[in-house]
């Protein structure tokens, strides 16, 4: 028995439309599908009585469509059953967060910041550990999920490359 990787990661959202340009326009991702979940099957998955979804998936711009998945994030609208918002602090048990490598992450702030989401922490260098010399930060989207900005530092980034070049 084994497991091959990561299939996806679902975020739920307040409304599919915004929050795939959202994404799409602050990180560049592409949008890949769209289908709605309204059938049997999605409720039992969802354990959701009566829930009707819309979902979007998005890749990287430079992702290929290879196995397991073709996308990284799966955007998932509730229109039928919709819950309540959560706001959980990166500390509380059940918290999670997404993050991204990024090449500029001041430029991405500020598009996040001009977008609608919201910096928990200005870019601040990392000091310690395996990250030592990149800059990093916390934000929230629109919906208030936590994501994470990671620009590499010089020596973070060659050993990165080095360790991608000996595996190919």
């Amino acid at each position: 028995m084994a497991v091959h990787g990561v299939l996806h990661v679902g975020l739920t959202v307040s409304d599919l439309d915004r929050s795939s340009d959202w994404y799409c326009r602050v990180f560049g991702l592409k949008e890949v599908h769209r289908q709605p979940g309204d059938n049997d099957y999605t409720r039992t998955l969802v354990g959701i009585p009566g829930a009707a979804l819309r979902v979007a998936q998005l890749a990287m711009p430079d992702q290929e469509a290879v196995w397991p998945s073709s996308h990284t994030i799966e955007l998932i609208e509730y229109v039928r059953q919709p819950g309540g918002r959560v706001a959980p602090l990166p500390n509380d048990v059940g918290a999670s967060h997404l993050a991204f490598v990024v090449d500029d992450i001041d430029a991405i702030c500020a598009r996040v910041t001009a977008s609608g989401g919201v910096l928990r922490n200005p870019p601040t260098e990392v000091t310690a550990g395996v990250n030592r010399g990149s800059r990093a930060c916390y934000l929230h989207d629109p919906d208030g999920h936590t994501l994470e900005l990671m620009e590499y530092g010089v020596e973070r980034a060659a050993a990165l490359r080095a360790r991608m070049t000996a595996a190919s």
